[in-house]
């Protein structure tokens, strides 16, 4: 299963353009953020600190705060693996793909609500788990919050590289270290606000070429330009090449065997990447509190119309065109290898849109593959500054201390990514596979990290253990099934849907015998959850301004008045209070309709 295109072609556009594109956008953005922060401390006095780094502020409001969930859930196989499932699956792909990877973003908007609740000034979630467990499962998390962030990453890294190096003809060990350039330096300047600034550009890019893509595909297009053409060239490729497993072998179907099969391992292998990954959590703890709820769950609704659109788009318009000579491979198919690449979206766009289409596809994956580091690399950061540096090495770390681990850890874990990445590359691992392994890896520890917020009983012993007994078992699970279906081991094997589905169910669900079985058999817990409120902010004072005289006695005149802010926390708590049983409700309500009330009839009347 190699990462590199098979299928012999000229790339439609010169180096130039990759290099142009990959380095010239990247440091655009690197510009923009320095003015940006420079503008915000000559005129708003703002500082960055490592609490600003870190947490903006803890005020960053819906709209900002939905647009960052969206964009940092925009990776490059969002785009690419979605358009690969329509390809491979049919119309029921990106529908998988879409309802598969929202249901988890509208689900933890009720951890977040509970992490403002429970440790207001927390700066990760690993925080959490040290408050209430101490350093044994602190360590434990840790591990699985890295592995996270390492899968997550690798895959923006070998998806949009591949992408680049296909329409480029640039070295794909260039893309892996060109891409996350730029963005290790915008985000040196502007923290975590400068992912939430950079995110709503990111989106808004990324949606207009989308309908681009659209528009050409059933309107404009000479080779396809309705949805009618479209319908009738997908009837011919059902009748030249059927799909195993569709009813009737077509394209036009929502019942496909494979597909569903897809969308268990879609559904758990998001729920690892998005509770696992420090980076939502941050998002919540940067949110105003009574913004976290509507940011998350607006993210959620609006972020699954990108898959399903982009891949009903481009993964159908590869199907239809690519019996036409302006597809890149033509005569032939396109093969497993560029599939699993992530090649379906660029060769329909050079299909549609000749050269024009390949600039497009490249600024798209640009734009999904830095936004969505981004957040990889703040999240990396937290970890090592507050959860690594202040926790084990300084305790009494300063303000200017902390600041430098976290540029440090940034800079460290982008270059280190990079190395990872070209490995994969040579080793003939791709997105495709990293997209179905990740949940095999990390998803054993959804449902201790969820119930540490969520239920008072869960003891140390089930918290540490259930996620390295949950990952035993996935592991053995999805090799013993490789194993016994292929005889033998191999990238193909292990790749392939059975065994990647054996491994992520394992992992999501045996958590649910491990939990309870430790904690009855050890004795169940009764947590206060006081020890997270006890959770301190980062001590900055070494960076900040020493204030003038006249200011220094209105701060300790606004400190005197303690009845005025103990009763806006007051407020505060019941409001979260309320936005608790809000969130569960909804999003449980929503869940369901994505997973079940809609696809499943669909489903079962083969339509």
């Amino acid at each position: 299963m190699d990462a590199a295109p098979s299928a012999a072609h000229t790339p439609p556009l010169s180096q130039a353009y990759g290099y142009g594109i990959v380095v010239g956008l990247g440091f655009a953005f690197s510009l923009g953020m320095i003015l940006t922060t420079w503008v915000l401390k000559r005129y708003q006095g703002e500082q960055q600190t490592s609490e600003m780094f870190s947490t903006a502020g803890r005020t960053v409001k819906s709209g900002l705060v939905s647009s960052a969930v969206v964009s940092s859930w925009t990776w490059a196989a969002t785009l690419l693996q979605s358009s690969g499932v329509a390809y491979r699956y049919g119309v029921s792909g990106p529908f998988w793909y879409a309802s598969g990877a929202t249901v988890q973003i509208l689900l933890f908007s009720t951890l977040a609500i509970e992490l403002k609740r429970r440790a207001p000034n927390a700066h990760t979630f690993l925080e959490v788990i040290r408050a209430r467990y101490g350093p044994t499962t602190h360590a434990v998390y840790i591990v699985f919050g890295l592995m996270t962030n390492i899968l997550v990453t690798a895959m923006l890294l070998t998806g949009g590289s591949a992408v680049v190096s296909s329409l480029t003809g640039m070295h794909t060990v260039a893309g892996c270290f060109l891409l996350p350039l730029g963005v290790i330096l915008y985000t040196l300047f502007g923290g975590i606000k400068a992912t939430f600034l950079t995110d709503y550009v990111h989106t808004v890019v990324i949606l207009v070429i989308i309908f681009i893509f659209a528009f050409t595909s059933y309107a404009t297009s000479d080779i396809l330009g309705s949805p009618s053409r479209v319908y009738d060239l997908l009837k011919e490729a059902s009748a030249l090449h059927p799909v195993a497993g569709n009813a009737q072998g077509s394209y036009l179907t929502m019942r496909s065997k494979e597909g569903i099969i897809f969308f268990v391992i879609n559904i758990v292998g998001n729920f690892g990447t998005v509770f696992c990954d420090n980076g939502y959590y941050n998002k919540a703890i940067a949110a105003h509190p009574v913004s976290a709820l509507p940011g998350y769950i607006m993210g959620g609704l609006s972020w699954f119309a990108i898959p399903w659109l982009c891949a009903t788009t481009m993964g159908l318009a590869a199907l239809a065109t690519e019996s036409f000579p302006s597809f890149p491979t033509y005569p032939s198919r396109m093969s497993s290898e560029d599939v699993t690449a992530g090649l379906v979206l660029p060769y329909a766009a050079v299909a549609l849109l000749g050269s024009g289409g390949a600039i497009a596809t490249l600024i798209l994956i640009f734009m999904a593959v830095t936004s969505a580091t981004s957040a990889e690399l703040i999240a990396v950061s937290g970890i090592a500054t507050y959860d690594i540096y202040q926790t084990y090495i300084n305790p009494l770390a300063s303000g200017r201390q902390l600041i430098w681990t976290a540029h440090s850890s940034v800079v460290l874990f982008g270059l280190l990514m990079a190395s990872f990445s070209t490995g994969l590359y040579y080793a003939g691992i791709s997105m495709g596979y990293l997209y179905l392994l990740m949940g095999v890896i990390v998803s054993s520890a959804v449902l201790p990290a969820s119930l540490t917020l969520l239920w008072r009983r869960q003891n140390r012993a089930a918290a540490t253990l259930s996620p390295i007994l949950g990952l035993a078992t996935s592991l053995v699970a999805w090799l013993a099934t490789a194993k016994a279906q292929h005889g033998t081991l191999t990238v193909a094997s292990t790749g392939a849907n059975d065994p990647m589905l054996a491994g992520n169910v394992a992992a999501l669900l045996s958590p649910l015998v491990y939990v309870p079985l430790l904690t009855l058999a050890l004795g169940p817990d009764d947590y206060d959850w006081t020890s997270m409120r006890r959770i301190r902010r980062a001590d900055d004072h070494d960076m900040l301004p020493t204030p003038d005289p006249e200011k220094l006695d209105a701060m300790r005149a606004a400190a005197v008045v303690e009845p005025a802010v103990e009763a806006a926390m007051v407020e505060e708590e019941r409001r979260l209070l309320r936005a608790s049983g809000i969130a569960k409700w909804t999003t449980v309500a929503m869940a369901l309709a994505f997973l079940v009330l809609w696809p499943m009839p669909l489903y079962g009347s083969g339509v």
